[in-house]
């Protein structure tokens, strides 16, 4: 259903989006692939797109980093966000029932008075959040992996750090292998260090 709107949305596309609530569910992983797919096409060919993500969704969202953001299509970030939304052309909002996953069941809102006060809270975060710089400056780490450094420095193990940044095994260690490979390191002793010396951490 939330495909079938971001298909038919002419002007513009608003999001509360943070995968992590996903993970944490048990959401199949062909699931948030389909839905990732979903937000590369909005982008394409939305002209607006504004995406609202929180660090912990960044953490699961490498698209945020990677679509080629068209025509005014931009992603920020804020702390925490409140719940998952999106709502198009200001006519239609959706929300999901528990509030973080669309995938247990949705409510599709019509109501003037209602999208409008969802879009007004959607801009108020906008106004108060950071820019997500997509040509990221190549001093600083991507910022999906800026949570794993934390949990790398604070000496975290493994299932202890996913724990905490909501995310899989098998996608932290994804990540961490990531960080390895960009820092050119051997171990995650090494990548420490060479991240310190950068000043990364």
């Amino acid at each position: 259903m939330v495909a079938r709107l971001a298909d038919a949305t002419e002007r513009e596309l608003l999001t509360f989006d943070d995968p992590s609530g996903c993970v944490r569910q048990g959401v199949p992983e062909r699931m948030l692939r389909h839905a990732a797919q979903c937000v590369r096409r909005a982008a394409a060919q939305v002209p607006t797109l504004r995406q609202i993500t929180s660090p912990q969704g960044l953490a699961h969202d490498t698209a945020l980093e990677t679509i080629q953001w068209r025509n005014g299509g931009k992603a920020r970030l804020v702390e925490q966000v409140p719940f998952r939304l999106a709502v198009f052309d200001r006519t239609t909002a959706v929300v999901p029932l528990d509030l973080d996953v669309f995938y247990n069941g949705m409510l599709i809102i019509r109501d003037p008075a209602v999208v409008t006060a969802l879009t007004r809270m959607h801009h108020s975060s906008w106004m108060s959040g950071d820019d997500l710089a997509i040509d990221r400056d190549p001093d600083q780490p991507p910022a999906h992996l800026v949570p794993v450094l934390v949990t790398m420095r604070d000496g975290l193990p493994d299932h202890a750090a996913a724990a905490r940044l909501g995310l899989s095994a098998r996608t932290y260690a994804r990540r961490v292998s990531e960080l390895l490979t960009l820092l050119g390191a051997t171990s995650r002793f090494q990548a420490a260090i060479i991240a310190q010396r950068r000043g990364w951490i």
